[in-house]
């Protein structure tokens, strides 16, 4: 089978057997990127999050990918819950996989049953249907936890039709907007999920133009260091600025890859996670 290519990429993507959700990217040091592509659902074990499937999306692509094996509690996942809304979200979950599995399927349990739910009228207010999500996933997390376990997540809601992404950020690293104006940082509109039973997040609306991006990386790629300096915001955006035109496939693995080689290591430190979500531009299709 032949390998696909990623232009301005040092890695080769390979995909592995079908049956698996995700591709392998092998780094200039020999180590692995997962790659989620579409596939068909697997059974998982018992307590355990069952694999996301990217929703096919009209003039636009999501992608996400994490380096190697999982480690701590980032998740992230998708659902489509209408013509023409489609749901995406990242927790980072505090702690470490072999201990909050049956956390981040309880949040996954709530994420992709009461969505579908919360979005089912076409008219629907989607800051109020986002709000009321983080509200329940909260309450999900606390209750499968016992107590308390800080997760911070990002969701949003992209609306096909309009362009426009409906938000909420739970104390998570800021979703990161490219656009022809340059980058806005989509800061925290309330606190993490998983610390306060009755705690409320706002959720708020932004537009995704014709070749615009939406990039969420996880805390761990902020967190990789070399020597004593951590790899940053500063960097993920200047990575994403220098992305312009990538597919939301390339401008994940870009990201996990940039953290790489400024360690100059593999990045085992933490869970290390990409999510993109890429509209197309209209005029280079047209050209």
């Amino acid at each position: 089978m032949s390998v696909p290519h990623i232009e301005g990429l040092s890695a080769k993507l390979l995909v592995v057997v079908a049956r698996w959700p995700f591709a392998v990217l092998t780094s200039p040091i020999n180590y692995p990127v997962r790659f989620l592509f579409h596939h068909e659902k697997s059974s998982p074990p018992a307590q355990e999050p069952v694999q996301a499937v990217v929703p096919e999306l009209h003039q636009a692509e999501l992608a996400a990918a994490y380096y190697g094996e999982r480690q701590g509690g980032d998740h992230y996942d998708f659902v489509r819950v209408g013509p023409t809304r489609v749901l995406f979200g990242l927790l980072d979950m505090a702690g470490r996989i072999e201990e909050n599995g049956s956390v981040v399927s309880a949040a996954q349990h709530t994420f992709r049953t009461r969505s579908p739910e919360l979005f089912a009228a076409e008219d629907v207010n989607e800051a109020d249907a986002m709000a009321e999500l983080c509200l329940e996933l909260n309450r999900a997390i606390m209750a499968a936890e016992g107590g308390i376990r800080s997760c911070p997540a990002f969701a949003g809601c992209y609306n096909e039709d309009l362009g426009t992404i409906c938000y909420f950020n739970a104390g998570h690293t800021p979703g990161l907007l490219r656009d022809a104006n340059g980058i806005t940082e989509l800061t925290a509109t309330g606190l993490p999920m998983g610390l306060f039973s009755h705690a409320t997040c706002d959720a708020s609306l932004v537009a995704l133009p014709p070749g615009a991006a939406l990039l969420l990386v996880s805390r761990g790629v902020l967190e990789g260091k070399r020597k004593r300096e951590e790899f940053g915001l500063d960097r993920v955006k200047s990575g994403l600025q220098q992305a312009v035109g990538e597919t939301a496939r390339e401008l994940c693995v870009t990201m996990i890859d940039g953290v790489q080689q400024f360690m100059r290591k593999p990045p085992v430190h933490n869970d290390v996670t990409a999510l993109a979500l890429v509209r197309t531009n209209n005029s280079k299709m047209q050209g």
